[in-house]
């Protein structure tokens, strides 16, 4: 069936059992497919009968459906569509794995971060009616988004201005981990309300069935479950915030939730429909261990279960500096957003879970809950990835380097982040923090490295960031086991020669390849890697980069504003006869692709390192069958 649908349209003229078969099928597709690109599986496959109910009462694009966070919107895209190109989706030129305006009219809003939502249907809402529309716009959030603050700011907001938004709050008791707080534990006391809307649904359908005086009837009804309602909901938060509550209701069922959506676009005001769901349905696996199977890597699953492990990564060397850190000091504690898993601290929860806060999708309230325990006497390490760190610039700057407190930032992802696409990717963290008053930035390049640096950022006694990427950690060299010295970085090769390649972190190890291959062919580069690329000891590195006469800088972030530019800046203005270059990304970010293809494109491959600093020097470029 799902080859026959090529828009909403064709959705809505389907019998109840075809849209179940329809359902069964786009299940299918989203499994075959997702196994084996990789992508979120468990939270897609929760939302299948939603999305088929959503499409039959809203008609896009007229109507706009905001999903947030977007990653559980692949049924989404089956059917407005995109099914043909599906099986590319996260990949290089294929669909992306979040809703995209660029991608299809049916796609309302660009979403990547959680607890957006709600503001952006709003917006869309209000410029409908503000010029002469007749659509309706609903957002469709999941209770784990509904932990960020800014969904609460515009709940408050919608509640103010009283227009028909339509919020769809999918409660499947996760975000990626499981979710915290009381705004769970409440939505389950909702959740556990079913004798509300069972004793009202029997009153509808008593009514409807008779033959005389059901207008008369359904008006004293009406009043009726409203008393029953404030029986069952006594402290119904949406509703002291203006919002008709309908719910919870079966999110598996397509003919209640059609039902219930059309009743729901008949009020005048905003409306929040409370529907329950099952994370990874349809996939036993994932409908056991929905956190695991929330994202799966590409070939990833073998006879349906993760397959073999990897090399270690970056994000595993910090579990394991973590574990290490916690033995030696009881002060040091752990907080992160709704990643546990993600950022690496499951061993660390596991072994102290005191000593570890999940505080949801929060990131600006975990920066300044760390820094109200460190003031407090703690050693408190914040891990978030570091496209989700932008999202707490004021409290970093405000609330933790203002006060010179000693939080320790763990951003994981930092760099170019495979697969997800633009809203995913770190290359921002360098130049917004670089300019944070006593924030120490460190990038290390290996495991032994990140154990390093976290070592020297807890005793520290100040504010202080480390950045790694989402990458297997490369061999161990002998240069990585130095100390740190404060602002000072050590030499990865070093042979004499009169070209440098400056690099720090995820980029080391692709600068020395291109280091090696060069020295292969006869031409002499070293290799500096930098450690910190704040604070840096310019004197120290003044005196390195005197003997050479071309100097390139790597940057695994935007160049603008990045350490090379500013490096750059120092050389040329105290040594005007050193050639310079920065190699990094433009500031608008790359699309999906693979780590190595992001490298590639933006000359950061090893062949890309070599090629610019040959062309630096003014040398030959050398042949392409040389690497």
């Amino acid at each position: 069936m799902l080859e026959s649908i090529s828009s909403p349209e064709d959705i809505r003229s389907l019998s109840v059992r075809e849209l179940y078969r329809l359902a069964a099928e786009i299940r299918l597709r989203i499994i075959e497919v997702v196994t084996r690109n990789g992508g979120h599986l468990a939270s897609n496959l929760g939302v299948v009968e939603l999305t088929l109910a959503l499409h039959r009462v809203f008609v896009t694009p007229r109507d706009a459906i905001v999903w947030d966070v977007g990653h559980q919107c692949y049924a989404h895209k089956l059917i407005t569509g995109r099914s043909a190109e599906f099986d590319a989706v996260r990949r290089k030129g294929g669909p992306s794995g979040f809703p995209k305006r660029s991608e299809s009219e049916h796609d309302a809003f660009d979403t990547g971060h959680a607890s957006t939502s709600i503001s952006a249907a709003l917006g869309i809402l209000e410029a409908m009616r503000a010029r002469g529309g007749k659509g309706r716009a609903v957002a469709v959030i999941g209770d784990g988004s509904l932990t960020g603050g800014m969904a609460f700011e515009a709940l408050s907001h919608a509640g103010q201005l009283g227009i028909p938004l339509v919020v769809v709050l999918n409660d499947n008791k996760m975000s990626i981990s499981a979710n915290v707080g009381a705004l769970s534990r409440y939505l389950s006391r909702l959740t556990a309300s079913v004798p509300y809307q069972t004793i009202r649904r029997r009153i509808d359908s008593l009514i409807a069935a008779l033959p005389v005086g059901r207008i008369r009837l359904q008006r004293f009804a009406y009043a009726f479950k409203r008393s029953l309602k404030g029986l069952f909901f006594k402290e119904n938060l949406f509703s002291d915030l203006g919002f008709e509550y309908v719910g919870p209701i079966d999110g598996h069922n397509i003919q209640v939730m059609t039902s219930v959506l059309r009743e729901a676009l008949r009020i005048e005001k905003p409306v929040v429909v409370h529907v329950v769901t099952k994370k990874g349905k349809g996939h036993e696996l994932a409908e056991e261990d929905p956190t695991r199977y929330h994202g799966v890597t590409p070939l990833a699953v073998t006879d349906g279960k993760v397959g073999a492990k990897c090399p270690a990564t970056f994000t595993e060397a910090f579990s394991d500096a973590m574990m290490k850190a916690g033995r030696r000091d009881g002060r040091i504690v752990a907080v992160t957003a709704a990643m546990v898993k993600g950022t690496g601290l499951a061993s660390f929860q596991a072994q102290w879970p005191k000593r570890c806060f999940d505080v949801g999708i929060a990131e600006e309230h975990a920066v300044t809950f760390a820094a109200g325990m460190a003031a407090g006497g703690l050693k408190p390490v914040v891990a978030i990835y570091s496209t989700f760190m932008q999202r707490a610039v004021d409290q970093v700057f405000h609330d933790v380097c203002l006060q010179d407190l000693p939080v320790v930032f763990a951003l994981d992802r930092a760099g170019a982040v495979p697969d997800d696409g633009e809203t995913h990717q770190g290359l921002y963290d360098i130049p917004v923090f670089r300019s944070m008053p006593d924030l120490a930035i460190l990038a290390p390049a290996s495991a032994a490295e990140i154990d390093a640096a976290l070592n020297w950022a807890l005793d520290s006694g100040a504010p202080a960031m480390i950045r790694y990427p989402k990458a297997s950690c490369p061999p161990e060299r002998e240069a990585f086991g130095k100390p740190f010295e404060t602002g000072r970085g050590v030499f990865v090769e070093r042979s004499g020669g009169e070209l440098l390649v400056v690099a720090s972190g995820g980029l080391v190890d692709n600068a020395r390849e291109a280091t090696i291959t060069l020295a292969r062919n006869g031409i002499m580069a070293d290799l500096y890697h930098l450690r910190f690329l704040k604070p840096i000891d310019e004197a120290w590195f003044m005196k390195i980069a005197a003997p050479y006469r071309a100097i390139l800088f790597l940057e695994e972030g935007v160049v603008t504003g990045g350490i090379g530019e500013a490096l750059s800046r120092l050389i040329l203005l105290a040594t005007p006869g050193i050639r310079v270059a920065v190699a990094g990304f433009p500031e608008r970010p790359p699309g999906q692709a693979s780590r190595d293809e992001l490298l590639e494109a933006a000359g950061l491959s090893a062949r890309g390192i070599s090629v610019r600093l040959l062309e630096l020097a003014g040398l030959p470029v050398l042949p392409t069958a040389v690497f």
